[in-house]
């Protein structure tokens, strides 16, 4: 796939800023632009001059928009603030007409007209929802992130928005914390990847385009090192891990051009986010020289009088204004905290004109103050809501991991007729995952919907047997019945949309409520007919569920796929695709394995089970139930062959890896190709494996192909002991292959070479 734009995108030029505006009658007005021999003198300095305190700090509020019968309205407070102007930021509104109508307060009934900028949550889709972005990391392909992310603005833009708090970009390794969902998982290589992607999607090559949506990168950071995986809770990481794990893939969003940047509601050793100067003012913007608007997290500000280091809300809006943070969201502290706080001596007003600068600015580059009204001006065609319907479809079937394909019960057969079980069978707001923006039910595709337009509508038997929740089993029997009647039996389990995402941590992260006793139940009953029972596994993490892989003969996790989630499942189960998609988390056997993930450093004394005195577990296996990058496909690939293009590397240099891979399956097939390094000595201990690239190929049955991927002397370097990035000679391991496993990992070596001396 490759990232394509219409032919009308278009980048406006900004003339200026308006500080007046005539219009007649009863039509819509934009501020006025200026002659550009007056923007070059800094019309946003003017506009800043002009402004009272009250109306600074309503540039640095943004409040949420809720809805009465008769339209919008806004969240504890009125439409007088946007006419006073002390809102400059609107949240959670849906719609054009009510986007335009509160528009038309800003620019027509407040004192200086300055547009106002409308958020939303577009996570992974506005009304046509995309696979979780968990789901999305499993496709391991830029341009689809991309894509989605492409096609999400379009949407979003058409009803008015100009800004989504997305992506998400936490790296997580314990399936306990709910916020999985939203991110690119365990790996942050994938998550600077995804951060580039996203940030492209969104924005487009252009803010000032009526589809352009600005990118808020989230959460600034270390939000998914969460004690106990429990969501807000204080993260107390090393700066070793901050800096090599949860910072790089925010540094590939500002590269990218991001606009926005939200702290996290966590606390990192003691420093809550929301006021540390240290990772905004100094990594963030003086480091990475990011300039964009810093917005707070919902009541962040505010919250910061509970996490122990304000005492109201003078002190809070102090420290977050001090930190760093331009918006509050939410939380009112900014307008009721900081004219006392400026009083005080707390904060000077130099710094509430900086970050007001900051909020106009984004909205100069949105083109707002051209034309506040050319996002949501035209209402989308009927083809281009279809070809965005089949992208979803597509992602759908691409963020599928077939985890277990025993016997090949998969695909299915022609005329199979299936009996389909389980509470996520028919259940189409389950499959839209959290996030799910302004999505409607009506098109959303569920299992059996898909199913049954791909197999015929006598062809598929249904019965759900219990609730994702609940107690009650008895419809399990019932269910059960149905195992007699069909071929084969699909058994749709897992979570259900609220299990995942914001405030959704869970302890046991199992198959929640009885759906256990359900699928042994099926299970049973299979077995004694002799029919073969394909596992389709919802959910927003990886769930714990080793009994359920080991005894289905064919298991697919499949997140939480969208709005096209049953014709996407229907495409991988039928054959018409062939199933693509690699976890991008590690998979545990056992809750006591948690943290889990491949990249973990070597130890003095590694596993050995004839040595008690070595690291491992008295009561389970080190070993995953699944690796990272695991996943399997209607083809069987060999790769062999592996080579360098150079033997020796300096920083400055680029080497070719190469690899051949053969598809000796009975079926066309994509296989992934992960690139790993280890650094085999090293100042400082270097993780037993590191990614550094991956890459697909397609091939027919009997066919084959060589992948070939880049890695530069630049990818080499690590952060030494003094945490700077250092380039140190010696020998890397260099090793390809499907997953991290070592064991089905090519290996070679490369040396690295120090510069000449001049």
């Amino acid at each position: 796939m490759s990232l394509e734009e219409p032919n009308n995108f278009v980048i406006i030029r900004h003339a200026g800023l308006a500080l007046g505006h005539s219009v007649e009658k009863n039509q819509p007005r934009a501020p006025r632009a200026l002659p550009m021999t007056q923007a070059a003198t800094n019309p946003i300095d003017r506009l800043i001059r002009e402004m009272s305190l009250a109306e600074k700090l309503g540039q640095l509020t943004m409040t949420a928009a809720g809805y009465t019968v008769t339209g919008p309205t806004l969240a504890g407070d009125s439409t007088d603030s946007i006419r006073a102007g002390t809102v400059g930021s609107l949240l959670n509104l849906v719609g054009a007409a009510h986007v335009r109508e509160m528009q038309r307060l800003a620019v027509e009934e407040s004192r200086l007209g300055i547009p106002l900028l409308f958020g939303f949550d577009v996570v992974h889709g506005y009304r046509t929802i995309f696979p979780i972005p968990l789901g999305e990391a499993a496709a391991f392909e830029p341009d689809l992130w991309a894509l989605t992310a492409r096609e999400a603005a379009k949407e979003a833009t058409a009803a008015g928005l100009a800004m989504t708090f997305a992506p998400m970009l936490d790296i997580s390794r314990d399936p306990r914390w709910g916020r999985s969902a939203e991110g690119p998982g365990e790996d942050p290589w994938v998550g600077m990847r995804m951060a580039d992607a996203k940030v492209r999607g969104f924005q487009g090559e252009g803010l000032a385009a009526p589809i352009a949506l600005a990118a808020v990168a989230k959460h600034y950071c270390a939000y998914g090192a969460a004690t106990a995986g429990r969501d807000y809770a204080s993260a107390d990481i090393s700066e070793r891990t901050l800096r090599e794990v949860y910072l790089p893939p925010f540094a590939a969003a500002v590269t990218a051009g991001v606009s926005s940047v939200m702290p996290a509601f966590n606390d990192l050793a003691g420093i809550p986010m929301t006021a540390n100067a240290a990772l905004i003012k100094g990594w963030l913007r003086r480091r990475l020289g990011f300039n964009g608007v810093i917005v707070s997290d919902y009541n962040a500000v505010a919250e910061l009088i509970r996490h122990g280091i304000a005492a109201d809300l003078a002190q809070a809006s102090a420290l977050a204004l001090n930190a760093g943070v331009d918006i509050d969201m939410m939380g009112g502290a900014y307008r009721q905290g900081l004219p006392i706080a400026l009083d005080r001596g707390w904060v000077a007003a130099a710094d509430i004109d900086e970050a007001v600068r900051r909020v106009l600015t984004l909205k100069w580059k949105l083109g707002l103050f051209d034309d506040p009204y050319r996002r949501g001006a035209e209402p989308e065609s009927t083809e281009a809501i279809g070809v965005r319907r089949r992208l979803a479809r597509a992602a759908a079937a691409r963020s599928l991991v077939l985890l277990k394909n025993e016997a090949n019960a998969l695909p299915l057969p022609g005329g199979v007729r299936i009996a389909l079980i389980g509470p996520l069978a028919d259940a189409p707001r389950d499959m839209r995952g959290p996030w799910s923006a302004a999505a409607e039910s009506d098109p959303d595709v569920t299992v059996l919907a898909g199913l049954k337009a791909a197999l015929g509508e006598g062809q598929v038997l249904h019965a759900p047997g219990l609730d994702v929740s609940g107690d009650n089993v008895g419809g399990v029997a019932q269910a059960v019945e149905l195992c007699g009647q069909a071929h084969a039996i699909v058994l749709c389990v897992g979570e259900d949309q609220a299990m995942s995402g914001e405030a959704a941590s869970r302890a046991h992260p199992h198959l929640p409520g009885r759906q256990r006793y359900l699928a042994e139940s099926v299970f049973e009953r299979a077995r004694a007919l002799g029919k073969p029972v394909i596992v389709i596994v919802f959910s927003g993490r990886a769930l714990i569920v080793p009994w359920l892989i080991e005894r289905a003969d064919a298991a697919i996790a499949a997140w939480f796929p969208g709005s096209e989630a049953g014709n996407g499942i229907a495409d991988v189960l039928t054959g018409r695709v062939s199933p693509s998609g690699r976890t991008p988390v590690t998979w545990a056997r056992n809750l006591g394995q948690v943290p889990l993930f491949y990249a973990a450093r070597p130890t003095g004394r590694p596993a050995d089970p004839n040595d008690h005195y070595t690291s491992k577990y008295l009561d389970s296996p080190n070993e995953p139930l699944f690796p990272f990058g695991h996943g399997l496909t209607y083809g069987r690939f060999v790769l062999s062959n592996l080579r360098l293009s150079k033997e020796t590397l300096l920083e400055s240099e680029t080497l070719t890896v190469r690899v051949d891979v053969a598809n000796h399956g009975p079926r066309m097939g994509e296989e992934t190709v992960f690139l790993f390094t280890h650094d085999k000595l090293a100042s400082v201990a270097r993780p037993a494996l590191e990614l550094k690239g991956f890459a697909k190929i397609r091939l027919n049955p009997g066919q084959s192909g060589t992948v070939t991927l880049p890695l530069s002397g630049g990818d080499l370097r690590f952060l030494g002991l003094d945490l700077e990035p250092v380039f140190e000679p010696g020998e890397v391991e260099i090793l390809v292959g499907p997953c991290a496993d070592r064991s089905k990992l090519l290996a070679t070596t490369v040396h690295l070479a120090p510069a000449a001396r001049p």
